[in-house]
């Protein structure tokens, strides 16, 4: 009777005891898949945290993108990592295989990726408001008020027809949720350390502000389709500067005209009343006539010394000028290229 007793307590204990082991095995598991389990996806490379955002809305945006296999277990791993509490916006990089635990650190320690901030070539205030709401989190009506808001260019010595050459253009870095006020410093600091003391004397020289060869700087890019013609048509504009002549640059008429297309700048472009017609106002324009870039300022700082005053475009389409000292010999240029023009049936 005793052996009997004895007997079924020991299975007793072996069935307990496996009990034991299974509900074990399943917190194990649980607790495996819920943290070290591979989770993340490869459908979504980024994931962007708005700043506005709350937990509930990273994990419908989870789900939308099919970030992870199971919501589930990220939203049970999240709850138990006191993730919900220290939600951190940003760009974060997302890696194929990646466990909740890593994930979660990540999003919660704020480790964000940052974005290569890169844009030249932009032509107006609203170009370059899109192309940085296409790389940053704020939208492109944040950027452009940041950019029309003259207390701020006032505050960085510049105003709102010019504010647009403190962006140098170039490659930076930045946290994808950079504020629209910390962006503005920053391109002001790098602003700053663009005009060193060697630019500034070269600006002094030519009797320019730094804000002044932006604006020159950007009507001989606006001439110049080879960077090493910048210097010349620098060295002209500044020598029609100092004789008192109208600079007389088409575009700065094109600019005036808002029309990108005009291919053939003609009589009725030039009667523009805009103080960006140079044809019709001396001196600089209030503002630049596009983003000057890197080169064209160092190319107006280094300017080629000579005595030309005029220039037309040569008549084989190569993208270069043929310079002039007298009208006689630019009318000569000039009818050149008008016929160059009627050739090709270019009449606008």
């Amino acid at each position: 009777m005793e052996k009997k007793k004895r007997r079924g307590l020991f299975a007793t204990l072996l069935i307990v005891a496996a009990m034991v082991i299974a509900v074990g095995g399943v917190i194990a598991y649980k607790y495996y898949k819920a943290f070290f389990a591979p989770n993340v996806t490869a459908e979504a490379e980024y994931l962007y945290i708005y700043t506005h955002w709350d937990f509930e809305d990273i994990m419908t945006n989870l789900s939308e993108l099919h970030a992870v296999d199971d919501t589930a277990a990220f939203r049970w791993a999240a709850n138990k990592m006191d993730y919900p509490g220290r939600v951190k916006p940003g760009k974060y990089k997302l890696e194929p295989g990646m466990n909740n635990r890593t994930l979660i650190n990540k999003l919660g320690g704020g480790f964000q990726e940052p974005v290569k901030l890169r844009f030249e070539n932009v032509r107006l205030k609203e170009n370059l408001a899109t192309v940085l709401a296409k790389q940053l989190e704020p939208d492109s009506i944040a950027f452009i008020n940041l950019l029309n808001n003259d207390s701020l260019a006032t505050r960085y010595g510049f105003n709102t027809e010019n504010f647009l050459s403190m962006f140098i253009p170039n490659t930076y870095e930045f946290y994808w949720n950079t504020s629209i006020e910390r962006f503005a410093d920053r391109m002001n600091e790098e602003y700053q350390k663009f005009w060193n003391d060697d630019r500034r004397e070269k600006a002094a020289a030519l009797n320019l502000s730094p804000q002044e060869v932006g604006v020159l700087a950007s009507i001989v890019k606006g001439e110049a389709l080879h960077t090493d013609e910048m210097p010349s048509i620098a060295g002209l504009y500044l020598n029609r500067l100092r004789k008192g002549m109208l600079l007389q640059a088409d575009p700065t008429v094109i600019f005036a005209n808002n029309d990108f297309t005009i291919r053939r700048v003609l009589y009725r472009h030039l009667r523009t009343d805009s103080p960006y017609n140079t044809y019709l106002y001396r001196g600089l324009p209030p503002g630049p006539i596009m983003m000057p870039s890197i080169a064209s300022i160092d190319a107006t700082l280094n300017y080629q010394q000579h005595d030309y005053l005029y220039m037309c475009a040569k008549d084989d389409f190569s993208g270069y000028h043929n310079f002039a000292v007298t009208q006689a010999e630019h009318n000569i240029n000039a009818r050149k290229f008008q016929q160059a023009l009627n050739e090709r049936n270019i009449k606008r």
